[in-house]
């Protein structure tokens, strides 16, 4: 599926912005990171060093910049990288990298020819 069709200007500056910090940044690599299963805030604060609060409000922005999902399970919110969202906004990013053809890297280290 092409997930960036679905990626407009409006979504990936949203994306952008919510990624402009550096705790926000740090707060979705790690979820990237953790992949499916998530993590609870606890755990990502002290991953991080953040303080519970802070991370609070930069989750809600990544939240709100649709890059992260949360789900409810009993007492715990679990977060999670949104990976749709995240390939639709580097497919947005990249969609013309190559005037419009497939970029295709021949071998694993090889450059990229067009971009």
């Amino acid at each position: 599926m092409l997930y960036y069709r679905i990626m407009n200007e409006d979504l990936a500056i949203s994306a952008l912005a919510g990624l402009a910090h550096p705790q926000r940044l740090r707060a979705f690599r790690a979820l990237v990171v953790a992949g499916l299963p998530g993590l609870t805030p606890s755990v990502l604060a002290d991953r991080l060093g953040i303080a519970r609060n802070t991370l609070s409000f930069h989750l809600k922005e990544l939240s709100h910049a649709g890059l992260v999902t949360i789900e409810q399970q009993g007492r715990n919110l679990i977060y999670r990288a949104d990976f749709s969202r995240m390939n639709g906004l580097l497919g947005y990013l990249t969609e013309h990298c190559c005037q419009g053809a497939p970029c295709e890297v021949s071998s694993p280290g090889a450059s990229i020819p067009c971009c």
